[in-house]
């Protein structure tokens, strides 16, 4: 199936997001009262535990090594919002140079990663998995210091849940999303 590739994005850099909602049948645009931000500053943390698992260099990082399996990966949950129509949204979106899978190696094993698409400088983040203990953690520190090299200037985690809160993510209003958003569209960045 084709996909308006160009339109796709626009709804993303106008502040929604696309989620499946009643199974495989239902793709909606969505929007939120607060978005969760995770922190390209200062304030980006994660616990000590993890830095002595960074230290060890057990696992390497790629971007769209296996971008089918992290998507995959993203899904395969009892619960899951990515439906095989957004599976092949993503795949049409990484084909045209906007969607893309930060991913954690042990070996050649796919230990964890993040799917997420990149508008200008902003990284918006659709979902992380492991499996491999600490795989997406690892991910999600290292995605941080890249968005930071590479002069991000928003990295959205669009819903705020315990893990995230690990790393120093907050809570903005959409308002305040939308001016960051637009800012940071505009911003000439490349994950790659």
């Amino acid at each position: 199936m084709q996909y308006d590739v160009n339109a796709i994005i626009q709804g993303y850099a106008a502040g929604y997001f696309l989620m499946a909602n009643d199974g495989e049948h239902s793709l909606e645009w969505y929007s939120s009262r607060e978005r969760a931000l995770i922190p390209l500053d200062g304030r980006f943390r994660y616990p000590s535990s993890l830095q002595r698992v960074l230290n060890q260099n057990r696992f390497t990082v790629a971007i769209n090594r296996d971008f089918t399996g992290v998507v995959e990966g993203c899904a395969n949950r009892e619960e899951t919002w990515i439906s095989s129509e957004l599976k092949e949204i993503y795949h049409a979106l990484n084909e045209a140079g906007f969607a893309h899978s930060f991913e954690t190696w042990q070996g050649d094993q796919l230990a964890g990663g993040i799917l997420g698409i990149v508008i200008g400088g902003a990284f918006i983040g659709e979902s992380m998995f492991f499996r491999i203990p600490d795989g997406s953690k690892v991910a999600m520190v290292k995605l941080v210091e890249r968005l930071r090299e590479k002069k991000f200037i928003l990295f959205d985690a669009q819903m705020n849940n315990p893990h995230l809160e690990r790393f120093g993510s907050y809570i903005i209003k959409n308002k305040e999303y939308k001016t960051l958003l637009k800012k940071a569209i505009n911003q000439p960045c490349s994950l790659i």
